[in-house]
């Protein structure tokens, strides 16, 4: 009997602690490495997102300009009142604040700071679509910009 018992405690398969633990440090490791990366994944999307309603407010103000020749500025909710602008996304929390001029390099988002993830915000000063695109022609003489920066407190 007792040399059955041995035997089967012999034929027993399975993780001693030692590979039980390597395991999960490689898992841990993986995490470590997965977690930050798929932050960041989410935090360009919401960046992106801020550029793409950046490119739309700009391009329904385009229209507006075409078809209003002798107006020289224009805001965000004029732009949704007359049927240029469907949606705002993420400018729509200061949308009657920000304003659009007409320019003959591009219509310009003079000024707005727009809140997308927490404490990250866009800041947009005199933003074009190509500044927006990041198109800057070599030895442009633009010196408009749009930036992204860290601060704790709302717009």
């Amino acid at each position: 009997m007792f040399n059955t018992l041995k035997k089967r405690i012999k034929n027993e398969k399975g993780l001693s602690l030692v590979e039980l633990l390597a395991v999960i440090v490689i898992l841990a490791i993986v995490a470590a490495i997965a977690i930050p990366a798929i932050g960041n994944i989410v935090e360009n999307s919401r960046y992106n997102g801020v550029k793409a309603d950046a490119v739309n407010v700009l391009s329904g103000a385009q229209i507006y300009f075409t078809d209003n020749p002798e107006k020289a500025d224009v805001t965000i909710t004029a732009l949704k009142t007359g049927g240029y602008l469907e949606n705002a996304g993420s400018f729509e929390k200061n949308a009657s604040t920000i304003t659009i001029t007409k320019a003959t390099a591009g219509n310009k988002i003079v000024s707005a700071t727009i809140e997308f993830s927490g404490t990250k915000k866009a800041v947009f000063t005199n933003a074009t679509i190509p500044l927006i695109n990041g198109d800057k022609q070599k030895g442009s003489a633009i010196t408009d910009s749009w930036t992204v920066g860290n601060t704790v407190t709302n717009p």
